[in-house]
């Protein structure tokens, strides 16, 4: 079994949340960041798959050691599945949090609720410095809301409406989210994979 294994992301709350669902495996999960030098990777692919590959590929081949990679997107039914894969940076290279939910609220401004129908999808890359690689997806679907609520603030969470819990993702408490969050049921299939190596 593998016993360490590199998280190829410089976002804290990626790295918060996907250490805190593998934290019952007997593997010590290290941040890529904690090191001096680290891989830049140009995120130019175009899907999530070609992102968290090239991510976890880069990677391996640098720290010549296991990672594991994410690539997350917000797809909108009414916008053909926008922002999808340029979701982190919808509203320009260096936007924040805030900039993107203005941009998609004002995409969805004259949209009625029911017909906001979005999902959250979660594409996880797991590689080896030799070349083996595994992938693993999850997706939760939603709505997305009409103003933003919560406190528990990343990226889309406040405007992302769960009709199931009568909230959103940025109402729900952290042990909730990482229950039910399409990057948790991504999580799950990786456990059993990363058990297995």
């Amino acid at each position: 079994m593998v016993k360490k294994i590199i998280l190829a992301t410089t976002s804290k709350y990626k790295e918060e949340e996907i250490k805190s669902l593998l934290k019952d495996l007997d593997i010590e999960v290290m941040s890529m960041t904690s090191f001096d030098k680290y891989p830049k990777t140009i995120e130019d692919g175009k899907t999530l798959e070609d992102n968290a590959i090239k991510k976890a590929k880069e990677a391996a081949k640098f720290f010549n050691s296991w990672v594991i990679a994410d690539d997350s997107g917000l797809e909108v039914d009414y916008l053909n599945g926008e922002p999808g894969v340029f979701s982190a940076r919808y509203a320009g290279k260096e936007c924040s949090f805030q900039d993107n939910i203005k941009k998609l609220l004002y995409a969805l401004k004259d949209v009625p609720f029911e017909k906001r129908t979005a999902r959250f999808r979660t594409v996880i890359a797991i590689a080896s410095p030799s070349g083996q690689l595994y992938l693993s997806t999850g997706e939760i679907y939603g709505i997305i809301n009409l103003i933003g609520k919560g406190q528990y603030n990343f990226g889309y969470d406040p405007i992302f409406y769960i009709p199931e819990y009568n909230k959103t993702f940025a109402e729900l408490t952290p042990d909730i989210k990482n229950t039910i969050s399409h990057r948790a049921k991504a999580l799950q299939q990786v456990k059993v994979v990363l058990k297995q190596l």
